[in-house]
Formats: C-alpha cells, sequence, structure tokens
C-alpha cells in the first residue's frame, strides 16, 4: 500500500468518527479522550489493524489515537529525493532519526517517536478536520 492510499484511506475513518462524535455534541476534549487507545480498541477495531491484537504501535502507558500519524511526517510515493541508489520516500521534517531500507527505497522510521501519541501534542495541534492537520505531509 502506498503512503497516499493508507493517507487517504485513514482519512475517512477518522472523519467518520469524529463526524459521529460531533453529532453527539461531544466537545474537543472529549473527542481527543475518546481516541484513547483503551477505548478505541473495544469502540472501533476496525480503526487500526492492530487493535485486532489489542497491540500498541508505541511502548506508552498513556497512548492517544486521534492522529495515528504524526504532522512532521513527509512522504511522496514517487520520492522526496535520492540517495546513492536508494529513492527516500519519507522523512521527518523536526528530527533525521532512524530510517529502514528495502528493494531500492528509504522510509523513515517512527518507531522510537511517540511524539504525536501524547495528548498535550495533540491539544496543541488539534482540528476536527485531520487532513488540515496532516496538510504537510504530502510533498
Amino acid at each position: 500500500m502506498s503512503y497516499s492510499s493508507w493517507f487517504d484511506a485513514h482519512a475517512i475513518k477518522h472523519k467518520k468518527i469524529v463526524d459521529k462524535l460531533v453529532v453527539k455534541s461531544y466537545t474537543k476534549e472529549q473527542i481527543i479522550d475518546y481516541f484513547d487507545f483503551d477505548n478505541m480498541v473495544k469502540e472501533e477495531i476496525d480503526f487500526c489493524p492492530l487493535y485486532a491484537d489489542n497491540k500498541k504501535c508505541h511502548d506508552m502507558k498513556k497512548l492517544n489515537c486521534y492522529l495515528c500519524a504524526c504532522p512532521n511526517f513527509r512522504f511522496n510515493d514517487e520520492g522526496l529525493e535520492s540517495y546513492n541508489e536508494f529513492k527516500v520516500l519519507s522523512k521527518c521534517a523536526i528530527n533525521n532519526g532512524e530510517k529502514f531500507a528495502g528493494k531500492g527505497v528509504i522510509h523513515q522510521d517512527c518507531s522510537s517517536c511517540t511524539v504525536p501519541h501524547h495528548i498535550a501534542f495533540v491539544e496543541k495541534v488539534f482540528d476536527y478536520d485531520w487532513k488540515k492537520i496532516m496538510k504537510d505531509c504530502r510533498v
């Protein structure tokens, strides 16, 4: 699956949940709380493939799934740049961090970064429209 296809499919899933909560008159704070991992595993099992195994993407006690991706992530399915014989498909805008390579491409490895899953960060960048928060990701 390409970054673009995941991004577009996820935006639709996210919007459906947020719209449902807005109709129920949830406040911003209640919406953010709703996206707590422990709640999402019970209420929105199809939101993330890891939920089926009750597994978190990051080893954190209090993981919030509102963003489920990071607004600092940059991607282009055609490539952002080249590095030797590799095409760089993704990178982080704030931290060079770890990368992994495979079949002629390099990807950003976000597994050790928990920034987008902290409630304080979600509150800082919050918008009801996930795509607005993530507007700079697709390059």
